[in-house]
């Protein structure tokens, strides 16, 4: 099998909004962008395994469609003409659905999701769903990483990071609900942005869960919060939420004055080197005026610490109550189709009391006070995506340990593509607070240009 070298600046990302100049003067043009991805799909999927269908003939036509806008000067959006990837548990009119099981083999859906819906409004192009989990969850499908095919490429938005990771595609659609965006990012060398839960539709997902939100994996910032806003401001948020915080292009970069390293129990999984690129990168941060706080300096960081300690354990308990349904009415529909994992999942959820789920949102959302009083404190926090480059092995979609304090708590995060380890990707996070996507948007761009300086 192919190795396919890596550095942090990852020359393989394809990003889209860079080029809007070009398509509007006629130096480029969608359908010549989407030609280029196609070149690269036909390349690289049969090792990558990164789709599970492709719409070739139908993102021809919209390419086309979007040449000419933008040909005319009106283009509808900045990602007017963009190939998306959908991570297939979300529905799509023209492609199945198939939820990484056998439950959904060649399942069609009538309608688009609400997310699919509002970016063909904004006149993106999709051209493919990419490969899930078992529903999202522990079971993973076919796909390798992009970099090192023995090894995995994180989940359960495993195609979806791959194929942008290695420029199949410019963005794709995520979910996460434990660390199904900010992982494989990370092992796949590409931007994944987790906004504040609820702020991205999920309509006609199978994403029920109350953690996980709809979320992109993409070749660069922009390309990351134009798909997130084009979204929201057609379809808004959750029911109940306000969808998400910003303009149609985030504000400029700028620097924090104050970051809380958090260290989560992940840090004692770190291996030397691993431990050593990191406290180098908080260091570069220091050097160009960022003050770095950790749970050693406040009390009220040392609680918030021993809080999120409890978050792994805590998920996995409110997600299997969570997922009772639909797992019990997949099992008796369908009996024998579900993984041993979905089986072991549903007999432990027959076992739980509301009572007991009570009990667990509300250490929950006592944490997410613990998070929200932190405001006060610094602009957002900074640690790493994973414990490391990504394990050998498919059988395992790796740690999620770095990941979950994001999820839990229900705040927005990016994974930069800044830093690399056994010369394979890995990824630095930035975590803020509820509803301030779009200020973290501007300290992770500030963030980026320190971090990437002299490569």
């Amino acid at each position: 099998m192919n190795r396919h070298p890596y550095i942090p600046t990852n020359a393989a990302l394809m990003p889209y909004c860079n080029r809007f100049r070009e398509f509007c003067d006629g130096g480029d043009s969608p359908r010549a962008f989407l030609e280029r991805c196609l070149e690269k799909i036909d390349h690289l999927n049969k090792e990558i395994k990164a789709f599970t269908a492709l719409n070739i003939d139908g993102a021809r036509r919209a390419a086309d469609a979007a040449t000419l806008r933008y040909k005319a000067g009106k283009p509808w959006s900045h990602i007017d003409g963009m190939p998306v990837g959908v991570k297939d548990i979300i529905e799509t009119a023209d492609m199945p659905t198939q939820m990484g099981s056998p439950v959904f083999a060649d399942w069609q859906p009538r309608f688009d999701a609400a997310a699919v819906s509002a970016l063909k409004q904004a006149g993106a192009v999709i051209l493919g769903k990419t490969v899930t989990t078992e529903f999202a969850a522990t079971v993973p499908g076919l796909t390798r990483n992009p970099f090192d095919p023995t090894r995995t490429p994180g989940g359960s938005s495993s195609g979806s990071a791959a194929a942008v990771g290695i420029g199949m595609l410019p963005a794709a659609l995520g979910t996460q609900v434990i660390g199904s965006i900010l992982r494989p990012a990370s092992y796949c060398g590409c931007f994944g942005f987790k906004p504040t839960v609820g702020a991205l539709n999920r309509g006609g997902s199978l994403d029920y869960l109350s953690q996980s939100c709809l979320g992109v994996l993409a070749a660069s910032l922009d390309d990351a919060w134009a798909v997130a806003y084009a979204i929201s401001s057609r379809v808004g948020g959750d029911p109940g939420y306000p969808g998400l915080y910003g303009g149609e292009k985030p504000k400029p970069g700028y620097r924090p004055d104050r970051l809380i390293r958090l260290d989560t129990s992940g840090f004692d999984k770190l291996e030397e080197e691993t431990r050593n690129i990191f406290e180098v990168s908080l260091d570069r941060l220091c050097s160009a005026g960022v003050e770095i706080l950790s749970r050693h300096d406040l009390p009220e960081i040392e609680q918030y610490e021993v809080a999120i300690a409890a978050s792994l354990t805590l998920s996995r308990k409110i997600n299997t109550w969570e997922f009772h349904w639909p797992l019990c009415s997949f099992e008796d529909r369908l009996p024998g189709n579900l993984s041993e994992v979905s089986q072991g999942r549903l007999a432990a959820a027959e076992e739980m009391t509301l009572a007991d789920y009570r009990k667990w949102i509300a250490v929950r959302e006592k944490t997410r006070r613990l998070h929200h009083n932190l405001a006060g404190v610094a602009g957002g926090f900074v640690t790493l995506s994973a414990t490391g480059a990504a394990p050998p092995g498919l059988e395992s979609t790796g740690d999620p340990v770095f990941n979950l304090p994001a999820s839990f708590i229900g705040a927005p995060a990016v994974t930069l593509p800044c830093l690399s380890v056994k010369a394979l990707p890995l990824g630095i996070q930035l975590m803020g607070f509820k509803d301030e996507d779009e200020a973290l948007f501007s300290h992770a761009q500030w963030v980026e240009n320190i971090l990437l300086a002299g490569h």
